[in-house]
C-alpha cells in the first residue's frame, strides 16, 4: 500500500470515489429492478386470482430482503471494522452478485411450482445481507478519504451513485417498453435488465480490487475483536436507535420516489408505464444533482440546520403534494410532485449520511452506521411499497402514502434534535466536521 496509491492522494481522489461507489451502483440497480418490474415478477412467481394479493406478495418479498440487512450490518460490519474497508467492499459485491444471478435465472412458478418464489426469496435475502454493510462501508470509506472541511461533499457521492442506478434502470426499462410488447415484457423481457446487471459484475470486481485501504484505518493501532464490537454496540444502543430514526426520513422518501413510483403511476394514477419510468428517470437525475450540492452546503452551514429544515418541510408538504396529484393526475403533475419530493429527500440526505458517520464511535464506525441504516431500512423504508399499497387499499385514500412519508420525516426531525443535543452535551460539536448549530 504505497502512499502514491493512497486514497488520500489528491490526484487519485476522483478515481477512488468512482471505484468505491461502483459496487454501490450495482446494489441499487438490482434493488430498483425488483421494484420496477414488480407487476411482472408478481405474475411470474406469485400467481394469484387476486392481482392486489399477488402484488402485495411481491412487495413483501422485496421487503424481506431488508430484514436481512441488520444481520449483514452486524456480521459483515464487524468484519469490515476488523479487517479493513477494501476487503469488506469486495465481499459485499460478491454476495450481491450471487443474489442477482439467482433472481435472473430462476424459472417461473408455472415451470417449477413453489420452488420459484422460494428461490426468488433466497436471492432477495442474499442481496439484503450484502446490502446491510454496503452503504455503511462505502460511506465510511469516503468519510475517511475526504479532505478536511469537505467530508459532506465526498460522502454524498455514496447516495449520488444510487441515483445513477435509478437513471440506468429506468432508462433500460423505458427502452424495453418501446422495443417489446407488454406481453413480452411480462413474460420474459423483465429478465433482461437482471442479466445486464450480471454482465456488469466482473467489471466491478476488477474496479474494486484496485482500491487501496484508507490511511485512517491503516494508521489505527487497535483493531477491535468481534466481541469488543458487539459490546460497543450494546453499550451504544441508544445511539443506534437514534441513528435509525435519523435515517427513517431518507429511506422512506427514497423508496417512495424511486422504487414505488412506477407502480404508483400505473396502478393508482393510471398513467402509462413509459410515463412513470420517465418520471423515475427525472427523479434520479434530480437526486444526483442535489445530493452533492447539499452535501457541500452542509460542510459550510452544518448538518443540523439542513436536517431540521428539510424534515420540517417534508412534514408540512408531503401529504398535500400527493393529495393534489391524485385529484389532478397527469404526467406533468406527477413530475412536479416527484421532483419536489426529490428535492426534499436529496437535501436532507446530503447532510444525513455524513452526519451518521460522525456520530458513531470511530472504532465501530462501519458496524454502527450500517446497523442504524439497516434497521431503518428494515423497519421503515424496505416495506414502503407494501405499506403504501396497503394504506391506499385500507383507507381508500390514494394519497395515503404521503402520511407515511410525513411520519418518517417526523422521526428524522426528532432524531436530529436528540442526536445534536447529545453531541453538544458531550462537547463533540465541531464546525469543521459540519456540527454547526
Amino acid at each position: 500500500m504505497t502512499s502514491t496509491a493512497s486514497p488520500n492522494n489528491a490526484q487519485s481522489r476522483p478515481g477512488t470515489v468512482f471505484r468505491v461507489v461502483s459496487g454501490n451502483f450495482m446494489e441499487m440497480f438490482d434493488f430498483f429492478l425488483f421494484g420496477f418490474y414488480a407487476t411482472a415478477i408478481a405474475s411470474a412467481f406469485f400467481p394469484s386470482g387476486d392481482e392486489l394479493a399477488s402484488l402485495m406478495m411481491t412487495f413483501m418479498t422485496f421487503g424481506a430482503g431488508f430484514l436481512m440487512r441488520p444481520l449483514g450490518a452486524i456480521f459483515l460490519g464487524a468484519y469490515v471494522d476488523r479487517v479493513g474497508r477494501r476487503k469488506g467492499l469486495i465481499v459485499t459485491l460478491a454476495l450481491m452478485a450471487m443474489g442477482t444471478l439467482l433472481i435472473a435465472c430462476v424459472p417461473g412458478y408455472a415451470t417449477i411450482g413453489y420452488a420459484a418464489p422460494l428461490l426468488v426469496l433466497t436471492g432477495r435475502l442474499l442481496q439484503g445481507f450484502s446490502a446491510g454493510v454496503e452503504l455503511g462501508g462505502v460511506s465510511v470509506y469516503l468519510a475517511e478519504m475526504a479532505t478536511p472541511g469537505r467530508k459532506g461533499f465526498y460522502v454524498s457521492w455514496q447516495s449520488a451513485s444510487q441515483q445513477v442506478a435509478v437513471v440506468a434502470a429506468a432508462a433500460l426499462g423505458f427502452g424495453l417498453n418501446k422495443w417489446l410488447t407488454p406481453a413480452q415484457v411480462g413474460e420474459w423481457g423483465w429478465r433482461i435488465p437482471f442479466f445486464v446487471g450480471c454482465m456488469i459484475v466482473p467489471v466491478l470486481f476488477v474496479i474494486r480490487r484496485s482500491l487501496q485501504e484508507t490511511e485512517e484505518f491503516m494508521a489505527r493501532k487497535h483493531r477491535p475483536e468481534v466481541k469488543e464490537i458487539f459490546r460497543s454496540m450494546l453499550n451504544n444502543w441508544a445511539l443506534v436507535v437514534s441513528g435509525m430514526m435519523l435515517v427513517a426520513m431518507t429511506t422512506v422518501s427514497f423508496y417512495l420516489i424511486t422504487v414505488y413510483t412506477p407502480t404508483f403511476g400505473k396502478s393508482v394514477l393510471h398513467l402509462t408505464t413509459s410515463a412513470a419510468l420517465i418520471v423515475t428517470l427525472c427523479v434520479g437525475v434530480s437526486n444526483f444533482i442535489w445530493l452533492p450540492v447539499m452535501g457541500a452546503l452542509s460542510d459550510r452551514v452544518g448538518r443540523r440546520p439542513l436536517l431540521l429544515c428539510f424534515s420540517a418541510l417534508a412534514i408540512l408538504t408531503a401529504y398535500p403534494a400527493l393529495h393534489w396529484l391524485v385529484n389532478s393526475p397527469s404526467f406533468a403533475h406527477m413530475l412536479e410532485v416527484e421532483l419536489w419530493l426529490s428535492f426534499l429527500y436529496a437535501s436532507y440526505n446530503g447532510a444525513m449520511v455524513v452526519a451518521l458517520t460522525e456520530v458513531m464511535p470511530v472504532e465501530v464506525r462501519t458496524v454502527g452506521f450500517s446497523l442504524a441504516y439497516s434497521l431503518a431500512t428494515a423497519v421503515f423504508g424496505g416495506f414502503t411499497p407494501a405499506i403504501a399499497t396497503g394504506l391506499i387499499e385500507y383507507t381508500g385514500d390514494k394519497s395515503a402514502p404521503g402520511w407515511w412519508m410525513t411520519f418518517a420525516a417526523a422521526c428524522g426531525l426528532c432524531a436530529t434534535l436528540v442526536l445534536y443535543r447529545r453531541q453538544r452535551l458531550r462537547g463533540a460539536e465541531t464546525p469543521a466536521e459540519g456540527m454547526a448549530a
